[in-house]
């Protein structure tokens, strides 16, 4: 497919990119404001339209297993240039290149064999894997922060898959959102944040995990959790039979998903939370039912982690609409529960970056 002129397919983002109210608008004010158009992502025809727009330079948002991520053409430094700037991301946070096969993926990057074996195991599926970027892939030197590593993932995506089918090239995903702010689960979610300033939304309905993928560095060291994620640690190492270990948060940005403060709402946020305030808005989870407090949000009744993980960002989203300070009950750290706890830390992290 040949690249088109941006011009057209652009003109969404390059219009509010003019206009500063647009661009500085909260999410609950954005529907005042002219949106892209959100169309199904389960028509061939709709992501033969995506593709094109893509394949010219623009931003389409679509659905993933974990969240919405805001694709473009991975090799294409303008495109990749108006991505970092309609989700305001520092240009030194890399990206991730969505792939649809394993064959693509180690044409981008060198996997160990213990990294291919997992891969191979878990793929496609919130899995992204961080190693040395070869110097005949595709990929733009921007989407990498000119890293001379890359991340990739294979996602369990038949609309992110497809599309990198129909370009015959990667594209570059990050989160469908302002950068700092709570991930989108939903096409209005991503329409609320960045609606005047993408192509496309391609609705999938609610993403079904509701959280980010795992990211896993391949280091000559073996391999090295950077992020939790969806696909637990604990599989991982039962799959791998060896014990993972774990970056620290707050040194250099080496990959994607490194940022201390992230994933925030608006509102103050307190952590670990039993005995709520009366001017609160309590999540809850489990046997924590947040007596008192203004407003109850259950993560999961039935203290299921997976179902909290599903639910953590719209609720957070549902809460921060209230206006109210937010406090959220304790989470077991176990499970997917390393990935929950990690998303609440920074969300609740000083905004510093």
């Amino acid at each position: 497919m040949q690249r088109a002129a941006m011009g057209t397919v652009c003109r969404t983002f390059w219009s509010s990119a003019l206009h500063p109210r647009a661009s500085r608008a909260k999410p609950s004010q954005m529907s005042d404001i002219a949106t892209c158009p959100i169309i199904s992502s389960h028509e061939a025809v709709n992501l033969d339209r995506a593709a094109a727009i893509l394949d010219a330079g623009g931003l389409v948002a679509v659905p993933t297993e974990t969240v919405y991520g805001l694709a473009a053409d991975a090799a294409n430094p303008e495109a990749i240039a108006a991505l970092y700037a309609a989700k305001g991301r520092p240009h030194f946070n890399p990206l991730i290149a969505h792939v649809e096969s394993l064959d693509r993926a180690l044409s981008l990057i060198e996997l160990s064999p213990a990294a291919r074996a997992l891969a191979g195991q878990v793929w496609p599926g919130p899995l992204t894997l961080v190693g040395r970027h070869r110097t005949t892939s595709p990929v733009c030197d921007l989407a990498r922060a000119g890293l001379d590593t890359l991340a990739v993932r294979w996602p369990d995506s038949a609309a992110m898959t497809g599309l990198v089918a129909r370009l015959d090239r990667p594209l570059a995903a990050p989160s469908a959102n302002m950068s700092g702010s709570i991930s989108p689960t939903t096409a209005q979610h991503v329409a609320d944040g960045l609606g005047a300033r993408i192509s496309l939304i391609l609705d999938g309905g609610p993403c079904r995990m509701g959280l980010e993928s795992t990211i896993i560095a391949d280091t000559l060291d073996g391999l090295v959790l950077l992020r939790a994620g969806t696909l637990e640690a604990e599989r991982i190492e039962a799959l791998t039979e060896k014990t993972l270990a774990r970056a620290v948060l707050g040194g250099a940005i080496t990959a994607p998903g490194m940022l201390k403060s992230h994933y925030a709402p608006g509102a103050p946020l307190r952590l670990n939370v039993t005995a709520p305030d009366a001017g609160e808005t309590y999540l809850a989870f489990g046997r924590w039912r947040g007596d008192g407090a203004a407003t109850v949000l259950d993560l999961s009744k039935s203290g299921d982690l997976a179902e909290a993980a599903a639910r953590l960002f719209s609720h957070l989203r549902q809460a921060d609409a209230l206006g109210k300070p937010i406090a959220v009950a304790p989470i077991p750290a176990e499970g997917m529960g390393e990935a929950i706890n990690d998303r609440l830390a920074r969300a609740a992290a000083p905004k510093d970056i």
